[in-house]
């Protein structure tokens, strides 16, 4: 196969070679999956340069998420369960080494491509649709009637999140921090858009609610909880998601009990570990909108990935976040149709 292999830490991607590597050997318990679409993340730039809190031991193969058809499927699994998978099924998933041609993974770490969805679109899934269908649902009881303010809204997640309170009935505010962002939020569902640049945003977000009132819930990947503070209703539900920003607050916990708001917190990530058994209701509810057709890809689209060796400059797009949605990069496979 093909694939970018790390033997030592790079400066950034632009470090990163392709090379030819021998094939995969799935463990008894995973499959082999061609790849045919792998998506970028934040955490790949941390990671090629030894500063991620997750360190594979060197030299491993980088990335995560992708899509692609299944090789091979285990003969038993260790729980005794028959395998979901067979052999030509379409999946996508999550499993260190997804800038190959080739990967192996677990059941768990899989799920089938939604039907009518292409390996482009679902490469991105994996990460992005539970984490906003958790921290809106799961940890803010998101529903029908709510206002909702989303942060980053032309970002994978913010995307996401925005279909999904959407499709819940609710009211959708999005910020982001370019007038092309704005619109690529617009053109995913939000019913208002704001410049998060202007001093002002809190009261222009605030005046967009009936009666002023504020908003009931925040979601919040890039560290704007201190400031989202000065927009919420009685009862507000505020989602600490992330912090794009590079910052970790610091919040006033008056306010927090003036305002008799919630500040939750998300890490979709251990959910596998302490409540397994969530996992799979959440995906379940993305199926029906996936299924629905309430819920799109959130590709980025101004510019095509073709190619392992367009991953470098996909990343370096990703980091200098000129991109919208997901940067996913296409991985043709020889004698396969095309994505």
């Amino acid at each position: 196969m093909r694939g970018i292999q790390v033997s030592a830490y790079v400066k950034g991607p632009h470090e990163l070679k392709v090379t030819d590597l021998p094939d995969p050997t799935p463990k008894p318990h995973e499959y082999l999956i061609a790849i045919h679409a792998t998506a970028t993340n934040f955490f790949d730039l941390l990671q090629i340069r030894g500063k991620y809190q997750h360190q594979p031991q060197l030299p491993w193969i980088s990335g995560s998420e992708f899509s692609g058809v299944v090789l091979s499927a285990p003969a038993a699994l260790p729980n005794g369960n028959r395998p979901k998978y067979q052999v030509g099924d379409k999946v996508f998933g999550a499993s260190q080494g997804g800038y190959a041609t080739k990967v192996c993974a677990p059941e768990e770490r899989l799920r089938p491509v939604p039907r009518g969805w292409s390996f482009f679109d679902a490469a991105g899934l994996f990460v992005t649709a539970p984490t906003s269908w958790a921290g809106l649902v799961t940890r803010a009881g998101c529903k029908k009637g709510d206002y909702v303010l989303i942060h980053a809204a032309a970002g994978g997640v913010g995307l996401a999140a925005v279909q999904i309170a959407k499709a819940l009935g609710a009211t959708v505010i999005a910020t982001a921090g370019t007038e092309h962002k704005l619109s690529v939020a617009q053109s995913y569902g939000a019913d208002h858009i704001i410049d998060y640049r202007q001093k002002d945003w809190p009261e222009r977000v605030k005046a967009l609610t009936p009666n002023g009132r504020g908003v009931d819930i925040v979601y919040d990947p890039v560290g704007l909880i201190a400031q989202s503070m000065k927009c919420v209703a009685w009862n507000a539900r505020l989602l600490v998601i992330g912090f794009a920003a590079g910052d970790i607050e610091k919040v006033a916990t008056n306010r927090i009990l003036l305002k008799n708001v919630s500040v939750v917190g998300l890490h979709w990530g251990m959910y596998a570990t302490m409540e397994p058994e969530r996992v799979d209701e959440v995906w379940e509810e993305l199926f029906k909108l996936f299924e629905s057709g309430l819920f799109k890809g959130t590709c980025f689209t101004d510019e095509e990935f073709v190619g392992l060796e367009s991953v470098p400059r996909a990343l370096k797009k990703l980091g200098e976040r000129e991109t919208w949605g997901k940067v996913v990069v296409k991985v043709p496979q020889e004698g396969a149709s095309k994505i």
